[in-house]
């Protein structure tokens, strides 16, 4: 069901975009980028450009949250770590194989 709804949505974004492109498609604007100005620029091109600078944007601050929470795991997977191995061996625990019948 999932995986319908996943392709559903991918042609519908898909269609809009077609749709923006042929409806807008002689539409020019006008960028000034600071020192840079842009003439006679499709408004395809702007639109599609700042679905792509958000994207970006968002996976770059996305990359600095996952690698803090990737560090706090792997530091509370080596605390949990230590703390079994400074436990005592459970002393109700048998082993599969003894020592002394591996030398016999």
């Amino acid at each position: 069901m999932s995986r319908i709804v996943r392709v559903l949505g991918i042609l519908l974004v898909v269609g809009l975009a077609f749709g923006l492109g042929s409806l807008n498609g002689s539409e020019t604007v006008t960028l000034k980028l600071g020192l840079i100005t842009l003439y006679d620029v499709p408004i395809t091109a702007v639109a599609f450009g700042g679905l792509l600078a958000g994207m970006v944007i968002m996976l770059v601050s996305s990359i600095h949250s996952d690698l803090k929470v990737r560090r706090i795991l792997r530091d509370r997977l080596t605390e949990e770590d230590i703390e079994e191995k400074s436990r005592l061996i459970d002393q109700t625990q048998h082993d599969l194989f003894r020592e002394d019948e591996e030398e016999s």
